[in-house]
């Protein structure tokens, strides 16, 4: 069963994955991404697990600042994470996290989505 816990961490390692900080530091990266990742990003990429760690570690920096993030249980270790970046340009973006064996959460999966306005 997902507890609330379980949501506020996920919230918290997606905030994490949005730090420049993380971002510029591979291993920290890699320690939070699925083996199987897969990202569809904004701009029509699709990247995977190797790619994304190398690209964040190259320019770490976030487009604008993450906001409404909505955390959603999809079964007992499956959750859904949807919320918006605010900026130039502007993005939805969703995440589904996945516990794994170790009972931690990993992303499995990552899309965003430019907004044309904001």
């Amino acid at each position: 069963m997902v507890t609330p816990e379980d949501l506020a961490e996920v919230v918290r390692h997606e905030r994490q994955l949005l730090d420049p900080s993380v971002r510029a530091v591979g291993e920290s990266v890699a320690e939070l991404l699925h083996p199987d990742f897969v990202e569809h990003g904004a701009s029509g990429r699709i990247w995977d697990s190797a790619v994304i760690t190398s690209a964040l570690k190259a320019d770490p920096g976030v487009s604008g600042e993450a906001v409404e993030f909505s955390p959603v249980a999809l079964s007992e270790d499956v959750v859904l994470l949807t919320y918006r970046i605010v900026g130039k340009p502007g993005s939805l973006r969703s995440s589904i996290w996945v516990k794994d064996s170790l009972s931690s959460w990993r992303i499995r999966f990552h899309q965003g989505t430019r907004l044309t306005t904001d």
